[in-house]
């Protein structure tokens, strides 16, 4: 039995399928986690769920920020945007099937085994494990609960606040947890969120560094698989700290990793869009 990661699929579905042969995934005995952002801006996005929900009882999945955009289309398809690949989904037979088996997906797992956790952009700096866990929890019953879904999913977009806050309260509290953990690259020591700049590591704003470079961060104990920033291409200088995305919707490449050895393989992508967001 063996348990990889992959990292941003973003509706590649080819790219993955090659990846799975090349290390012969076994879904009766193995066992897939996936970084977030399943699906939009590639080609395939709604073949991409569909597989994704075949194999759901052998996945383990974090929800990312285009996951999350998928789900607030769901309820008001005029959130699409312009280069979205999502209106397949929404105008799919099965798309009440496939949007609900989002909707029950974590925002943040920890397997305490391995002392690791999967999350689609990172951890803020000043929160630990217990904490990380916590604010996610928050966030995962908004979704579950039908009393709370469409609000929070409403009420998600922003970049405001830009740091969190123990009196933070509602949506406004929803949304910077959100942004935490599904749109953070760089921040400052005490969590100040910078969600412009999307370049590599070496471009973080004065007073800003990646989230996972702070020397004060409570989570360095702690294995960290994700995904979400595209530009560092896979390559992280911290230990214990695993960078997925590859850039594979934008003519890079796919990366799966075994989370136990570490060995990682590759499959290149055919680019699909022009430049990086």
């Amino acid at each position: 039995m063996a348990t990889y990661a992959v990292g941003d699929l973003q509706g590649c579905l080819d790219p993955l399928k090659c990846l799975l042969e090349r290390v012969a995934f076994d879904p009766a005995q193995d066992r897939l986690w996936l970084v977030g952002d399943l699906v939009n801006r590639g080609p395939q996005s709604l073949e991409t769920l569909r597989y994704l929900h075949g194999l759901r009882d052998s996945l383990v999945c974090v929800l990312g920020n285009h996951d999350l955009h998928l789900l607030a289309a769901g309820r008001n398809i005029e959130r699409l945007k312009k280069g979205d690949t999502l209106r397949e989904i929404l105008e799919a037979p099965d798309r009440d099937e496939l949007l609900e088996w989002v909707r029950r997906q974590k925002i943040l797992h920890y397997d305490q085994a391995r002392n690791m956790a999967l999350v689609h952009a990172g951890i803020p700096p000043q929160w630990t494990l217990k904490k990380a866990l916590k604010y996610a929890a928050e966030v995962e019953i908004a979704l579950a609960d039908d009393n709370l879904y469409t609000a929070y999913l409403d009420g998600m977009y922003g970049n405001e606040p830009v740091k969190w806050d123990n009196d933070l309260m509602g949506v406004a509290r929803l949304r910077v947890i959100t942004n935490y953990f599904t749109r953070m690259r760089f921040c400052t020591a005490d969590g100040k969120l910078d969600l412009k700049t999307k370049e590599g590591a070496d471009s973080a704003p004065p007073g800003y560094k990646p989230w996972f470079a702070h020397k004060e961060r409570k989570t360095r104990d702690t294995k960290i698989i994700f995904g979400h920033w595209a530009a560092l291409e896979g390559h992280c200088d911290e230990p214990d700290v695993f960078a997925l995305d590859t850039g594979c919707v934008w003519g890079g490449a796919m990366t799966l990793m075994n989370i136990d050895s570490g060995e990682r393989f590759s499959c290149r992508c055919e680019p699909t869009l022009p430049t990086q967001p």
